[in-house]
């Protein structure tokens, strides 16, 4: 593969790159209105309805007897700790400071509005649908979402690849158009994650629960059905960092290239296709 380190491919589709950047733009608005969303009500529950018994996750403010400051908590399996000034009493979007869980400058809107947050994220969510659906489609049609997904050959080279990213190695195994960590990572993040993520999203919007019930039901009931939602952000939010710091590692002038212009420089271990 040594031969065809400097060679430019034609490697992203014009539905490929413009889906991507639709994602980034959805995922983005959705993370931050769905906090806004959590903070009407900013605690998780293992049930099928409201339990404190059965609590995941708290967000809290109290007033210190003593000083009379506002004090943020989080109580995370019953472990509580001290959060002030970065959950519980934080910004409140509005240049002060309230009980409110997460800060005004991680909220879409910034100040508390739950009816905002709301309209932000039904809207977004259809974006993020149509994208996913657009993709799959273009890629089927293209013939290059097989080239996306792991395959029973792709796990033994997933060590090499794994100790080429920890500059255990000094080459990373050949591979096609993705390696087989990308692979692994786009399977599960685009077929498994964000579907799920979708459904569990549907089962909270109250006009979707009215015509199917059986979906939350199936989750568990509407506090399952958050506490499903919530984990599957931040999952999202941490392939979302492990994404970035993959990119900064293969090079990000080129990645971010291949993701603007279709065009990618080949190094050491890529292919074109499988």
């Amino acid at each position: 593969m040594n031969g065809m380190k400097d060679e430019v491919v034609y490697r992203h589709s014009l539905a490929a790159r413009i889906t991507h950047w639709f994602w980034f733009i959805a995922i983005l608005v959705l993370v931050m209105s769905g906090l806004q969303i959590f903070n009407a009500s900013p605690q998780l529950d293992a049930s099928d309805k409201s339990d404190p018994a059965r609590r995941v996750l708290s967000i809290d403010a109290h007033r210190d007897p003593v000083s009379g400051f506002g004090i943020g908590t989080t109580t995370i399996a019953g472990h509580t700790f001290t959060t002030t000034n970065w959950l519980g009493y934080t910004d409140d979007g509005s240049g002060g400071r309230a009980a409110r869980a997460f800060p005004g400058y991680l909220t879409l809107p910034g100040p508390q509005d739950l009816a905002g947050g709301r309209h932000w994220h039904f809207f977004f969510g259809w974006v993020l649908t149509i994208s996913l659906v657009v993709y799959i489609v273009a890629g089927a049609i293209r013939k290059d979402l097989r080239e996306l997904i792991v395959r029973p050959s792709d796990f033994p080279k997933m060590l090499p690849m794994q100790l080429y990213y920890l500059r255990l190695r000094k080459h990373p195994p050949p591979h096609g158009k993705y390696n087989p960590l990308q692979k692994l990572a786009y399977t599960v993040v685009l077929f498994g994650f964000i579907p799920l993520l979708i459904l569990t999203g549907l089962a909270l919007s109250p006009g979707i629960d009215s015509i199917a019930q059986p979906l939350t039901q199936v989750l568990g009931g509407r506090q399952f059905a958050r506490l499903w939602h919530f984990s599957l952000m931040c999952i999202i939010i941490a392939y979302f960092f492990v994404h970035m710091a993959l990119i900064v590692i293969n090079g990000p002038f080129n990645e971010i290239r291949s993701m603007i212009t279709g065009w990618y420089r080949l190094k050491d271990g890529d292919g074109v296709g499988v």
